[in-house]
């Protein structure tokens, strides 16, 4: 019996240690970098346990401007410090007279320090290079002179560009079948969303010590600098903007108080955003929040254009020979026949209509469109880049159909064939009311496709993925769009339209006409079926591209939500052509 009980006993021993032993090869050798439903990375968990290190680059990827200038960090070269200085003698007179600071005050800071630390963060002391080779060649350990790579404290192009932050749930969802630790920072708008694959880290570069219990040095005090193998990373993304003409264009849009609303300027020649501008800004502490967070970009989503979808309906109306410069029409009246008390234009044929924006004239000719072919206003507005993404996509790496700006809406003109032949919405339709919606790109890139002579481009918001020596990964080219386009004809008819919005004396852009630079453009005044008591709110347009002869720019601002006798575009349409043209100035001296 005894023996029974004996084999009983070492079997369920051999049980428990074979249990015991495949826990151990779990942990050790099958499952050390991603333990658990978590995915724990236990080695990173045993070294952070016994050692203390500070950052010096997160190693996730960067953006850069069109020139290469940084627009999301920048490295500051720093002086770092150890926390384990105070319990060993350093020569700490002499790093002070190095840096210009008193010895009290780097001994307190080395006093109350915790982990390592640049000094005088968060506003770091920054050293200039020799100052860093004196430093060095000190050789004291736990004091070093590194460049530190930070965060720009406000980011230009904050919409853009996007945002990250932690998130376990998604990095599972969107990278199922990669290592990736639970607690990588991932993009989660902008292009730091569209680029994430690419801009993750292959790992930290950082310094670091292994301490005891009481945070003494363990193994002396040498310090090692660690970072990934890979000499490549991190990737950076070389975005089309001009970090000059950003910083303008988001000075300009708050001095001229839009709070909901902004700007577009692209490149005509690459068709290519130099600066995109968003309000309300990002509220960083609490992006997400629906109310406060300011986290959407506007100028890719679909508003009300107003008037500025009469530019679709003049070109169906040119190429249907609708556009007989001996026709008139009734400019005193209201597109539902009763006389307007606010406009009294008298007759007026369609290119002085197009000037003064007469609401009657388009009205009547898209409904005359409409009854020709139903869809004919979409069909232009396609061939215009009106609707339909305007952003850059196509095959690259793995991806069959990458997407710079996933987040563009596609922009409308109907909802519903009920719309599209009831003579009273195709009538709203004419004058950009009713179900017409486009983004603030699409109708930069439309005035860009105007000045081209019909030529239909995908914007580009990013040029390029550079290695860390800043040698290309891949590039995106310059892309046409496919689909139907407006003839030259139309294009050049299109073109000396919008330039007498601004040259006619009663033209809804003549604010313009003193400009350095010649504008050609077309405003407008959506109305929002919003209202603030009795008041309803509009949405404020002017859209153009210049100079006029030799077209360089294209550039829509736009007001969201004000009231009809307040928040106007042009005092702000003004001021950013004349700051692109002294930038222009200075560039060729």
């Amino acid at each position: 019996m005894w023996k029974k009980r004996a084999i009983i006993m070492v079997s369920l021993c051999l049980v428990c240690f074979a249990l015991l032993l495949g826990r151990l090869m779990q942990l050790q050798l099958f499952e050390t970098k991603h333990f658990s439903k978590h995915g724990i990375n236990l080695l990173e968990e045993s070294v952070s346990q016994r050692s203390q290190s500070i950052v010096i680059d997160s190693g996730r990827g960067g953006f850069l401007d069109k020139n290469g200038k940084a627009l999301t960090h920048q490295n500051i070269p720093v002086l770092i410090l150890f926390p384990f200085l105070k319990k060993t003698e350093w020569d700490v007179q002499k790093v002070a007279s190095i840096v210009g600071v008193t010895s009290f005050k780097l001994i307190n800071a080395v006093e109350g320090a915790k982990e390592p630390f640049a000094f005088g963060d968060p506003n770091p002391l920054r050293l200039t290079k020799e100052q860093m080779e004196k430093i060095n060649r000190l050789q004291i350990p736990g004091v070093f002179a590194v460049e530190k790579k930070f965060a720009l404290d406000t980011n230009p192009a904050e919409h853009i560009i996007g945002i990250t932050g932690e998130n376990e749930t998604l990095v599972k969802k969107r990278y199922p079948d990669k290592k990736v630790s639970p607690k990588t920072s991932i993009g989660l708008t902008g292009l730091e969303k569209s680029f994430d694959e690419f801009l993750l880290p292959e790992g930290e570069a950082k310094l670091v010590y292994h301490v005891d219990a009481s945070g003494g040095p363990l193994f002396g005090i040498n310090v090692k600098y660690v970072e990934p193998a890979n000499p490549f990373y991190p990737i950076n993304i070389r975005t089309t903007i001009d970090y000059n003409l950003q910083q303008k264009a988001e000075e300009l849009v708050d001095k001229h108080g839009i709070k909901k609303g902004g700007l577009v300027l692209l490149d005509i020649e690459t068709n290519s955003i130099l600066s995109m501008v968003s309000r309300p800004r990002i509220n960083s502490n609490d992006p997400f929040n629906e109310t406060t967070s300011g986290t959407q970009n506007l100028m890719l989503k679909q508003q009300i254009t107003g008037s500025v979808f009469k530019t679709v309906v003049a070109a169906a109306a040119i190429e249907n020979q609708l556009d007989d410069p001996g026709r008139l029409f009734d400019c005193g009246r209201k597109i539902n026949g009763e006389i307007d008390l606010h406009y009294q234009y008298g007759q007026l044929n369609m290119d002085d209509s197009f000037a003064k924006s007469c609401n009657n004239t388009f009205a009547t000719l898209a409904k005359e469109l409409q009854e020709k072919n139903p869809n004919i206003l979409e069909e232009f507005a396609k061939k215009l880049s009106f609707i339909g993404p305007s952003g850059w996509e196509g095959d690259i790496y793995h991806y069959e159909d990458f997407k710079q700006l996933p987040d563009e809406d596609n922009g409308r003109v109907f909802l519903s064939d009920e719309a599209r032949t009831d003579r009273n919405y195709v009538g709203l339709t004419g004058i950009g009311q009713h179900e017409v919606r486009a983004t603030p790109l699409a109708v930069a890139n439309m005035m860009a496709t105007i000045a081209r002579g019909g030529k239909k481009e995908t914007v580009r918001a990013a040029s390029s993925i550079e290695y860390k020596n800043g040698t290309s990964l891949l590039s995106f080219k310059e892309k046409e769009q496919t689909g139907d386009k407006i003839s030259s004809y139309t294009a050049t008819k299109l073109q000396r339209l919008l330039r007498y919005v601004v040259t006619h004396e009663e033209g809804t852009g003549r604010w313009f006409q003193n400009l350095p630079y010649e504008v050609a453009g077309k405003s407008g005044t959506g109305e929002t079926g919003k209202y603030i008591g009795e008041k309803q709110l509009h949405n404020k347009w002017f859209a153009g591209y210049f100079p006029y002869q030799t077209p360089r720019y294209a550039l829509v601002v736009v007001n969201l939500d004000v009231l009809e006798n307040e928040g106007g575009v042009n005092l702000l349409y003004s001021d950013m052509v004349k700051s692109i043209y002294e930038y222009d100035q200075n560039q060729k001296e």
